[in-house]
């Protein structure tokens, strides 16, 4: 009897871990699904605001999205501070309370300077949950799994971007792309999940900085991990950005696809991407991490010239579809690969700000390529500067760390 009544404790102790580590999960994923969608939905209506606001599409509208990577940054060392010292669920409540906020005061801007200082604003809380929510998921899901869940959670980003290419899809002609940007404030209403169903990281509480001095002296310690991984993470936001943001101004300026077409076709390619993701992910966990991400990125390569130069709709949606399975299939294996080398320590901040110094340092992607098609097209802009980061990107990530499946709760 006494056995039997250990057993039916342990198993319970068990079946409650793995609750906790889905609803981690879950609430991560979600998260970040969100804040791509605050995000993406500016990239969907760039000509329709540059006209509301009276500037140019080129030289002023699409530094909005610069704007909002540059501050990304900021937030992750606000947020991964505050997730290092306090722990992973109060910061990740505030940040999406805090984005929800600062998108719905973006719909209501009643002009180009306080739109560009909400979207500097929106960048700081949307830097901030990449990093809290990575850190708190890879803690919890059982190492050998931890590959698939890391594709799985970095997917929230496509399917932000596909719930915003729905929504533009979808909603009446006749609404204002403002009322984009009232929809995502829902975000703050998961804040509510988290504080009922997430638990606190069982890591974190093993490793916490009791100090602020601490925490400091930690994150200084390992400054080369750093510098490696804020390389590593601008040449992946450069295939990404440089891959997503202006497709759908290329496919409407360039190539005169209709809203309805330019909707569709950016529905199909995130579905690649959510697939690209989950796949890499898996493949992650029984190839390495490295091998993972570098395969998917010089395959990629081959996809360019169909991705951009299609000579019919058809094939650009194929094209487009490939990329971003590739693109994201490498992407899936990133949270679980920054977080597994990044030290228990300042996991919720050292893998969080390299990311954002990544984005930061690639975040002008949109405007430059927007530069360059002046004198050429966007086309061949974008071509360019994929080509680029997919080859530099193989390069960097094969010749850095790796610890695979490697044991977050072991003393460091």
């Amino acid at each position: 009897m006494a056995r039997q009544t250990a057993e039916s404790v342990q198993l319970s102790r068990v079946l409650k871990s793995q609750n906790d580590a889905v609803y981690a999960v879950i609430a991560s994923f979600l998260g970040w699904t969100l804040d791509a969608f605050d995000f993406f939905v500016l990239v969907f209506v760039l000509s329709k605001a540059a006209a509301d606001f009276h500037v140019s599409l080129k030289d002023q509208m699409t530094l909005a999205i610069t704007v909002t990577l540059a501050f990304r940054p900021l937030g992750a060392v606000i947020f991964g501070l505050l997730a290092d010292h306090y722990g992973r669920r109060r910061p990740m409540m505030a940040n999406l309370v805090f984005f929800s906020v600062m998108e719905v005061l973006s719909g209501l801007a009643p002009s180009f300077g306080v739109f560009m200082v909400c979207r500097a604003l929106f960048g700081i809380g949307m830097g901030g949950e990449w990093g809290v929510g990575a850190a708190l998921s890879m803690e919890k899901v059982p190492p050998r799994w931890r590959g698939f869940f890391s594709g799985l959670l970095q997917q929230g980003y496509p399917c932000g971007y596909l719930l915003a290419a729905c929504c533009f899809r979808f909603l009446p002609e006749s609404w204002s792309w403002r009322a984009l940007f009232f929809i995502g404030g829902l975000p703050a209403l998961l804040a509510v999940f988290v504080c009922y169903k997430v638990k606190e990281s069982d890591v974190w509480q093993h490793n916490r900085a009791e100090t602020w001095s601490g925490l400091g002296r930690a994150a200084a310690r390992h400054w080369k991990l750093f510098l490696y991984l804020a390389v590593l993470m601008t040449m992946m936001n450069l295939a990404s950005h440089g891959t997503q943001d202006l497709y759908p101004s290329f496919l409407e300026q360039e190539r005169h696809f209709s809203k309805a077409q330019v909707g569709n076709t950016a529905i199909i390619y995130n579905l690649g991407a959510v697939v690209g993701g989950v796949c890499f992910g898996l493949i992650s966990d029984r190839v390495g991490r490295r091998r993972s991400i570098a395969l998917a990125l010089l395959l990629a390569v081959g996809v360019i010239p169909l991705w951009s130069s299609g000579a019919t709709a058809t094939s650009l949606v194929a094209g487009a579809f490939l990329i971003q399975f590739l693109v994201q299939g490498a992407w899936g294996v990133i949270p679980a690969h920054i977080t597994e080398v990044s030290p228990n320590a300042v996991r919720g901040f050292l893998p969080g700000f390299a990311y954002q110094c990544g984005v930061l340092l690639a975040g002008n992607a949109a405007h430059v390529e927007a530069q360059l098609s002046k004198g050429s097209t966007y086309s061949n802009a974008m071509a360019m500067t994929a080509f680029t980061a997919f080859c530099l990107g193989a390069v960097v990530i094969v010749l850095g760390p790796e610890r695979r499946a490697a044991a977050f709760a072991a003393e460091e």
